[in-house]
């Protein structure tokens, strides 16, 4: 059992990125909320306007490990049996109140009672049951199962009507962990079809979704915890980031995601540390990316520091893996790829030599307005790559068509070469949420592995403390240097606009959830 520690505030997506290739100074951003800061109205309303970069594609609850869906219903529509703190990385109750193992292997979790779903039910094991199985052990094809936990199923056990067990295939240490990635939803709901709006038992419940304009919610007046200070909550989205700030400083919006200092949001803009990273995931069962020599030079050929320091003024730091600083697993010590376009040449020259079509286009897969800055960092690695000697064709695409790219299975590869750009937020603080999916050769978003590879990420997977650590270093390393699925780009930092009407502090999480109950009106 873990003693309760006053929870922490999480908010949605929103990273930070400057003008192509120019070299911008970066403007001073103080906490908004101030009594100097503009933007807002005076007088508090009983309706929170929130202003995202795109629509969800769903708010299927087994689906909340989407950014853009989880922005939306994580731990304000729906809610997990427990959650980890993104400040002390403890895990802290939620609809779970205490979890025990003697083995590793087999948990027990006893259930806060008293709870309702938003349909009047009541929450019980039952439900708690439902909805693990549904996500993890169905033939639904849950983002989060791939994600989080993999081709194993979990074996469930109601011991009463507040008490579960959940047991793993092998042992697993963090499966609480694990767990805190499934929204909870009534045992009535659909296995066989996904749903569009789901009931929770969050401080909020969906009013209307008018697609293509926006989600209304309501406060659930029988949430089982603190009401929250507002009333209703209206979600729109622009895409334009310039769009966003404007709406946060002429007093139309009271949060928006995903800005950065370039939108002109001034003294708004809240900065703030997250754990989003961008990269390249190259697909190698297609040329040129069958040829290993092609994918290391990919990753010579993109000037990562420059990047960072023109595009991004400075605010990101080049990346080496596929997790940041605080995360299990992360190392300082791994070097980032060193900028030599002369030796990216040299070898698509040799692969060349050797037969290897180094013409075959690429597909640089990009979505739109997934952070900002996104189609100009995407047009200086395709400018980049083509000075390599390679053919890269730009493809960027909706959120919907994307995720057709992002998660097996992929498809064909008929009209070339496959590359992602991927943004990769780790969450959970344990880098096994990153190379289970990423890296193993049948991860959800792993293009490809090797047994090796595989060996090495289950005996990570398996270790705890120090070993953990070393056993987790060790796969980035071999990853980098002997599979080159990837090319690093940045780990980002974000910023939200905040309305001067409002408080709200962002944290290390917040590019995954926005947890209304956690706004007040300023003082």
């Amino acid at each position: 059992m873990l003693l309760v520690t006053p929870r922490s505030r999480r908010i949605p997506l929103a990273l930070a990125a400057s003008a192509l290739l120019g070299t911008t100074a970066l403007s001073g951003c103080s906490v908004a909320n101030s009594e100097d800061a503009a933007g807002g109205s005076s007088a508090p309303s009983d309706t929170l306007r929130v202003v995202l970069q795109q629509e969800p594609p769903t708010l299927e609850a087994c689906e909340s490990n989407l950014t853009s869906t989880g922005v939306v219903i994580r731990s304000t529509i729906t809610e997990p049996l427990v959650e980890r703190n993104p400040t002390s990385g403890e895990l802290e109750p939620r609809l779970a109140t205490q979890w025990s193992s003697k083995d590793d292997q087999t948990w027990t979790l006893k259930l806060r009672e008293g709870v309702k779903f938003h349909d009047g039910s009541d929450f019980n094991a039952d439900d708690a049951i439902a909805t693990i199985d549904r996500a993890v052990n169905s033939k639904l094809g849950c983002n989060v199962e791939g994600y989080v936990f993999g081709d194993d199923d979990l074996k469930l056990k109601k011991v009463d009507d507040y008490t579960i067990e959940v047991t793993a295939a092998k042992k697993d240490p963090i499966l609480p962990l694990r767990l805190s990635f499934l929204e909870v939803v009534p045992k009535e709901t659909s296995t066989t079809e996904k749903v569009r709006e789901p009931i929770g038992t969050g401080p909020y419940q969906i009013e209307d979704w008018q697609a293509g304009q926006s989600i209304n919610v309501a406060a659930f007046a029988d949430y089982w915890g603190e009401a929250p200070a507002y009333s209703k909550a209206n979600y729109q989205w622009r895409s334009e980031g310039s769009v966003r700030a404007a709406m946060i400083t002429s007093g139309e919006a009271d949060i928006a995601t995903g800005l950065s200092p370039e939108d002109n949001i001034g003294d708004l803009g809240v900065s703030y540390p997250n754990n989003e990273t961008v990269a390249l995931r190259m697909h190698a069962d297609t040329a040129p990316f069958d040829d290993i020599r092609i994918r290391r030079a990919v990753n010579y050929a993109i000037d990562k520091e420059s990047i960072v320091a023109s595009l991004y003024a400075g605010r990101d730091k080049a990346a080496a893996q596929l997790v940041p600083s605080g995360v299990v697993g992360h190392s300082d010590d791994l070097p980032v790829w060193e900028f030599n376009l002369d030796k990216a040449k040299e070898l698509v020259a040799e692969a060349k030599a050797d037969g290897t079509d180094v013409s075959a286009p690429i597909n640089l897969v990009v979505r739109t307005a997934q952070f900002p800055k996104i189609q100009e960092l995407a047009q200086v690695i395709q400018e980049q790559l083509t000075q390599a000697g390679l053919t890269v064709n730009l493809k960027m695409l909706e959120t919907s068509q994307h995720l057709t790219y992002q998660v097996r299975p992929f498809p064909t590869k008929d009209d070339g070469a496959i590359m992602l750009m991927t943004q990769h937020g780790n969450q959970a603080g344990d880098a096994a949420f990153t190379v289970d999916q990423y890296m193993t050769s049948k991860g959800a978003q792993s293009a490809f592995g090797t047994p090796e590879l595989d060996k090495l990420i289950a005996q990570a997977d398996a270790a705890s403390g120090d070993d953990r650590q070393a056993a987790f270093e060790k796969v980035f390393k071999y990853q980098n240097d002997e599979v080159v699925q990837f090319a690093h780009i940045a780990h980002q930092t974000g910023m939200l606009g905040i309305s001067s009407s409002v408080a709200y502090e962002p944290n290390s999480s917040s590019g995954d959830e926005l947890r209304l109950a956690e706004v007040t009106a300023a003082k």
